[in-house]
């Protein structure tokens, strides 16, 4: 019952969500110099899985909070996942990149928020009104899940799009696991 229960309201946001964003968003990557991905909380380990997919599709990606992380600079591309585009520390890092320079996208469950209105693009997952209260599938949840399989798809699309095979994406795979 709640596999179905999940998996239905997923694939219900999944739906309602532009088809078109995966070919977008791969085109603002391409463009970019770097790529720096952020979130907090569950959002920024949604952000992990997307920033460790990239580099195996062999894009140069930092996550922001790492001690490795360089300075953001003009011409790089700041993602952030926030479902609320409000979170304060998050609204802090858009502020900054922007003055630098850098592009910013917003993946949300929100068409409009602070960061949103900083952003170069917004990718709103869904629509705001399935985001209610969901029975099984409390605090952000569904929005974070959505996201996931989004990037997941988005990176689906780069790899099938530039024929990256496999075998060159195991190359690029952390070996000192």
């Amino acid at each position: 019952m709640h596999q179905q229960l999940v998996v239905e309201k997923i694939s219900s946001i999944l739906e309602a969500t532009d088809d078109t964003y995966d070919a977008k968003l791969t085109g603002l990557l391409d463009d970019a110099n770097r790529i720096f991905i952020s979130g907090a909380g569950r959002s920024k380990l949604v952000g992990n899985f997307f920033a460790m997919r990239l580099v195996h599709a062999g894009y140069d990606v930092s996550v922001v909070g790492e001690v490795v992380t360089p300075s953001i600079k003009a011409g790089d591309l700041l993602v952030i996942i926030s479902g609320s585009g409000e979170t304060e520390q998050l609204v802090a890092f858009t502020k900054s990149a922007k003055k630098i320079g850098a592009k910013i996208i917003l993946l949300s469950a929100k068409e409009t928020s602070t960061i949103g209105d900083m952003a170069d693009a917004v990718f709103q997952i869904g629509r705001a009104e399935q985001y209610g209260k969901v029975y099984g599938m409390p605090m952000g949840t569904v929005f974070e899940l959505s996201v996931l399989l989004f990037l997941e798809a988005t990176v689906s699309h780069i790899i099938h799009e530039k024929g990256i095979p496999e075998e060159v994406m195991r190359e690029r795979h952390a070996n000192l696991e």
